[in-house]
């Protein structure tokens, strides 16, 4: 009797937890889906541009070419460099003097120059081509520079051996230090002093002087002083024969007047 009233006392309270489960269960959301997680495609950096080479800013790096610096910027032949970089294939050879090259000048000569000849200068150091260090045993002397092809006033002449590489133009001789930049477009050769070419130390020819100008009666007078002395004797002959002539006429005249009386 008593496990009777226990079973239906149990009974109900088993109901309510049922039903209480079940309600919760049904109010209980459904769980969401899961996004599948976003795919981002790598982008590759951009590559970084190589900069355009620049004369000055290689020559800044290396240090100790001021003087050299001061001179591209004033005659713009760093703007020409860097311009012929761009748009030629065969590349440029620049052989650099430092500033103790310069120094070893006589006081004075640069400002000695003007325009046209520092321009001249700088451009006496210029090969229109690209020479590697060991390749100097291969051009023919003389080398033409950017400064002209005149062979006698502009003449540079180069020996190489090896890394060993002597210049001389004449005037002085000069031997390349090392390499102060190089990239197979532009090679810059440190020298130990200022190629001086003969254009500046010889004399020049005169330019030759207008003719002078004839005076009007120059045609007159330059034939009679061309004249032989047979003209002088047959004019001589002509005034004698006229005044003959002119001496018989009167006398005709006096005659025939004479007889009419």
């Amino acid at each position: 009797m008593v496990m009777m009233k226990h079973s239906l006392f149990s009974l109900p309270l088993l109901l309510l937890v049922f039903c209480h489960s079940t309600t919760t269960l049904a109010q209980s959301p459904a769980a969401a889906p899961t996004a599948p997680a976003a795919t981002t495609a790598a982008v590759p950096a951009p590559a970084p541009s190589t900069p355009p080479t620049d004369i000055i800013r290689i020559l800044k790096k290396a240090g100790g070419f001021t003087t050299l610096i001061r001179l591209l910027q004033t005659t713009q032949v760093s703007t020409q460099i860097n311009s012929q970089l761009l748009n030629s294939n065969g590349g440029l050879t620049f052989f650099a003097p430092n500033d103790n090259a310069f120094s070893s000048l006589k006081p004075g000569f640069l400002n000695s120059l003007n325009d046209q000849q520092k321009n001249e200068l700088i451009q006496f150091h210029l090969l229109p081509t690209y020479v590697s260090m060991s390749n100097f045993d291969t051009l023919s002397n003389p080398v033409r520079t950017q400064a002209g092809e005149n062979p006698d006033r502009l003449a540079l002449n180069i020996t190489g051996s090896g890394n060993q590489v002597n210049m001389t133009t004449g005037i002085v001789n000069v031997t390349v230090g090392g390499t102060v930049y190089t990239d197979h477009q532009l090679a810059v050769y440190q020298v130990d002093k200022v190629l001086l070419p003969r254009d500046f130390f010889e004399a020049k020819p005169p330019a030759p002087a207008p003719a002078p100008e004839k005076p009007k009666g120059s045609k007159k007078k330059s034939a009679e002083s061309k004249a032989t002395p047979a003209d002088a004797e047959s004019a001589a002959m002509s005034l004698k024969q006229r005044h003959v002539m002119w001496v018989s006429v009167a006398v005709a005249t006096v005659v025939v007047g004479t007889f009419s009386w």
